[in-house]
């Protein structure tokens, strides 16, 4: 990376870093564009170019999720479960990227006292779910029931994942995120019928 390279990504770590510091500190309504600017050294117009809006400063991980989604490579010819399992694996990288950041620990945090920010999680699911299965039919790789079953299947997948884990954090239990997705994963399947793999 260059040093270019290296201060866009400073930044977007100080916004990030700044809207839940905000967020912790103050509540949601204290996450503005004035405050994150004024705490990262930046002018409020420059936030924009880093996040499409507060909430995605927010949620960082929801953002790149879908980013990650939408490329990943999926062998033509795939039907909808081989294209769901490769973007379950997709998934998992990016918690596994999101864990080592330690945001997933604190955002979880987050939503068990500010219901508002659970609220902004589920309007991201829902473009994740319409963006995901417009990718699939737009691709040809899947009729639009299919691909919009995916789409729900992976937001189901992270939610539930996020969900298990507040539970665990706020009961006393330390979890690993990994391992709780792949057994939401594991019980999806089986719910279905399918053999886990």
């Amino acid at each position: 990376m260059g040093i270019r390279d290296e201060r866009k990504a400073a930044t977007l770590r100080g916004i990030r870093a700044a809207a839940l510091d905000l967020l912790e500190e103050q509540g949601f309504d204290a996450v503005t564009a004035g405050r994150i600017a004024r705490r990262v050294g930046i002018s409020e117009r420059t936030i924009f170019r880093y996040v499409p809006s507060l909430e995605a400063a927010m949620l960082p991980a929801e953002g790149e999720f879908s980013q990650a989604i939408m490329a990943c490579e999926i062998p033509s010819g795939a039907d909808g479960a081989g294209v769901l399992r490769v973007l379950l694996g997709a998934c998992r990288e990016i918690l596994l990227h999101e864990v080592g950041g330690n945001e997933f620990r604190r955002v979880s945090r987050l939503m068990a006292v500010e219901p508002r920010l659970l609220l902004v999680a589920t309007r991201q699911e829902q473009e994740l779910v319409a963006a995901v299965t417009e990718y699939l039919v737009g691709r040809g790789l899947l009729p639009r029931m299919e691909a919009l079953l995916v789409g729900e299947t992976l937001a189901t997948a992270w939610r539930v994942t996020w969900q298990c884990f507040g539970a665990e954090e706020r009961a006393g239990r330390p979890a690993d995120p990994l391992e709780l997705f792949d057994r939401v994963v594991a019980s999806l399947a089986a719910l279905a019928g399918e053999p886990s793999e």
